[in-house]
């Protein structure tokens, strides 16, 4: 059974804010306030009381609304895993009180994930525009300027080259057959296991990529084709493993075992299309010289990872997903956007300004971005919307009229408060985590971007109330 929250407290949890009411951080009380929002909590208590037709009537008591939100916002906050978030939650005074959980026990991190999937993206993103517009009722962000930057967010995948893709395709192949013969017996297609064969071409591999004589290139190919036989040996095996399971010459009498079967049979049909496809890239690559292969894959796990390249130096090619950031005053960000194909940046201007205005009710006076966002047609649709000062800079022009629409005063202004949107992006990756996704799927990639943005915007806003 779900409560929105928690109503009585006990005598304990009364000791608890006493002794601890001192120290919490400034800007915790503030950020305490806008948790505490009515609408917060319908929108987090409706959202699990769907996880079963009677969730709100039935059942034993689940963990409160209130205290799944506030436990989720503090892993957020702090960038924990689930584990550290259970075992500081436990062990800390101020964590207890600030998240409601008091004297009650501490969900254990496995509920904690449960429990933070059943939130979906669409809820997080209810969650965020309700903490803006109570960072709006509070004065904390009235509309009147824009600044928008994107960025990548990372997958949490390994560094992809042709020769590991195809070791995790044999790999995850041969566990899951392993896994069905454990079930099935010695029955129909037996396993022949080329792990330990793979592994010794992944070793030759390594060793002719680092060789710079003249035979190096050659002795590459051939490891690749022996590489590449062997992992389509391992790709039809698979598939006859996955006929017989479909067939029932692989079966069990058992239902639990039977329905595994059924599990792993599932597993191989996902599995199998995507080592294929590693496959046809590998042979066009290395074999035909085809460098740039349509719809290339990139993980085996994350198959609709992007590959994004920025003109970073430190970091020239990334793997993962383009995210969209977009501030007003006192660095609260109003809107993002996780997109699943990386679009242009100038595509994304008018968007932007439309979701402010939706968002805050009101067109923002500036509108500042870097150079990537800028076009003649951005500029004068933004204007048409009735944004006053469009700071977007025009690096390739050669008009001198131009140029001295650039020095003005309120340009370079508006150019200078732009480059904090560059300062918030660093810190989203530094402290929430949004360097790098650690939850699976297109959805998981959403999931984590939101919390990151959500903890930023309940840092930023207790420090504006604090201050």
């Amino acid at each position: 059974m779900i409560e929105a929250r928690r109503v009585q407290r006990s005598f304990a949890e009364g000791l608890i804010d006493e002794e601890v009411g001192d120290l919490w951080e400034d800007w915790m009380r503030a950020a305490d306030e806008v948790l505490d929002d009515e609408r917060l909590m319908e929108t987090v208590y409706e959202a699990l009381a769907r996880r079963a037709p009677h969730s709100k009537t039935r059942g034993r008591p689940g963990t409160p609304a209130n205290v799944v939100l506030r436990l989720l916002v503090l892993k957020h906050l702090r960038d924990w895993s689930y584990d550290i978030l259970e075992r500081e939650v436990r062990a800390n005074l101020v964590y207890r009180q600030f998240t409601r959980v008091g004297a009650e026990k501490v969900p254990d991190a496995k509920s904690l994930g449960r429990l933070g999937r059943t939130l979906g993206p669409e809820v997080i993103e209810k969650i965020h525009q309700q903490i803006v517009a109570v960072a709006q009722q509070k004065q904390v962000v009235k509309g009147k300027r824009l600044r928008v930057d994107t960025t990548v967010v990372e997958a949490n995948i390994h560094y992809p080259t042709d020769s590991s893709l195809l070791g995790d395709g044999v790999r995850v192949l041969t566990r899951t057959m392993k896994k069905i013969t454990q079930v099935a017996g010695e029955v129909g297609t037996q396993l022949r296991n080329r792990a330990r064969s793979v592994q010794h071409r992944l070793i030759e591999i390594g060793r002719a990529s680092r060789s710079k004589g003249e035979a190096g290139p050659e002795k590459l190919k051939q490891a690749y084709e022996k590489l590449l036989s062997a992992t389509g040996q391992v790709v039809a095996q698979a598939q006859r493993f996955s006929a017989e399971v479909a067939s029932g010459v692989k079966r069990s009498a058992d239902v639990i075992e039977q329905a595994a079967l059924e599990g792993h049979r599932q597993y191989l049909e996902t599995m199998i299309p995507r080592v294929q496809r590693v496959i046809q890239q590998t042979r066009a690559r290395v074999l035909e010289g085809v460098h740039h292969f349509a719809g290339k894959l990139v993980s085996l796990f994350e198959p609709t990872t992007e590959i994004i390249r920025k003109g970073k130096a430190g970091k020239p090619t990334e793997f993962g997903k383009m995210v969209k950031i977009q501030e007003a005053e006192n660095q609260i960000i109003t809107h993002y956007e996780v997109y699943s194909q990386r679009p242009s940046d100038s595509d994304l201007l008018i968007p932007a300004i439309e979701a402010h205005q939706r968002q805050l009710g009101r067109v923002p006076r500036l509108v500042a971005a870097d150079a990537a966002f800028y076009s003649a047609k951005n500029e004068s649709e933004a204007q048409a919307l009735g944004v006053a000062h469009v700071a977007i800079p025009n690096r390739s022009t050669k008009s001198l009229e131009r140029k001295r629409h650039q020095k003005q005063r309120w340009f370079r202004k508006g150019q200078k408060w732009r480059t904090g949107s560059e300062g918030r992006i660093s810190l989203l990756k530094r402290r929430h985590g949004l360097d790098r996704c650690l939850y699976k799927g297109d959805d998981g990639m959403k999931r984590w971007v939101g919390w990151g943005v959500i903890a930023d915007n309940l840092i930023n806003i207790g420090r504006s109330l604090a201050g």
